[in-house]
């Protein structure tokens, strides 16, 4: 045998561990194909119980939708009215507001008076002598009640 034989008898050897790989390689490969091909063949089966799930889903959540809907009508009124409320509250308390302000400057104008007058103590006094009649007369007309009976 020559250096050439024994050359081809070797790479007729590599070639056959080669195509030996290559066809242990192509077994696997056709039965990965062979679980893909029944995953495939399921998948329509699948799909519809999937779509049928998804269309019941979609029912449902159309028809939670319309109650809700419906509710936020009857409760628009008393959300309206609140609001009306919380309008009439603001304006009366600014006007509330308003008026104390007014009647804060006024006392305060009219203590300034009576103090550069020195009108504090007399109108004290004024005030004291009303508040002791209106006290005799309200005892005086409660002890004509009490005779008469």
């Amino acid at each position: 045998m020559t250096l050439t034989g024994i050359g081809v008898l070797l790479i007729g050897i590599a070639f056959l561990i080669l195509a030996i790989f290559l066809a242990n390689t192509l077994q696997h490969m056709a039965g990965m194909l062979k679980g893909v091909e029944k995953t495939v063949d399921r998948l329509p089966d699948q799909l519809d119980d999937v779509m049928k799930e998804t269309g019941v889903l979609i029912s449902e959540s159309n028809n939670t939708l319309a109650d809700v809907n419906e509710k936020m009508k009857q409760l628009t009124p008393f959300f309206e009215m609140a609001g009306d409320m919380g309008d009439a509250t603001r304006k009366l308390s600014s006007s509330l507001v308003d008026m104390t302000e007014t009647m804060k400057n006024k006392t305060e104008e009219a203590s300034g008076i009576s103090g550069k007058n020195n009108l504090g103590g007399l109108y004290g006094s004024f005030a004291l002598g009303y508040y002791l009649l209106q006290k005799g007369r309200r005892a005086k007309s409660e002890g004509a009640s009490k005779d008469g009976q």
